[in-house]
């Protein structure tokens, strides 16, 4: 069973993310904000993150890069998410280290197939 991290602080949209991963076979851990991610990204080691954009304390920007320089987390594929639709919002993503991009409100038959995507790629250990 993968693990997912979800990064994300509004409760509702945390819940049922949750909710919904849970249902469709992952294991789920979360954060509230982009500082707490990065922790749990290093405690918790999840195949993959999804991690909103717009946190308070630190942003899933700022996250995202510290989570991709460190040497023991940078591998794990990292699926930002906005409730901005905006082109710039997702190449400032990617230059930020996010490996996928996806917008809010999630569509969940998408977001699992980027998911799989990327959890696909990771080499096996």
């Amino acid at each position: 069973m993968s693990k997912i991290l979800i990064v994300e602080d509004n409760e509702m949209n945390r819940d049922m993310l949750s909710r919904r991963l849970v249902r469709s076979g992952y294991e789920v851990v979360s954060a509230v904000h982009g500082e707490e991610g990065v922790a749990k990204a290093e405690s918790e080691v999840p195949d993959l993150i999804l991690m909103d954009l717009s946190l308070p304390v630190m942003d899933g920007w700022e996250a995202t890069r510290r989570i991709k320089a460190k040497r023991d987390t940078a591998s794990i594929p990292v699926i930002g998410l906005s409730a901005h639709a905006m082109k710039d919002d997702e190449t400032r993503a990617r230059q930020s280290g996010c490996d996928d991009f996806d917008t809010k409100p999630v569509e969940l038959p998408r977001l699992l197939g980027k998911i799989e995507a990327l959890l696909n790629r990771r080499p096996s250990l």
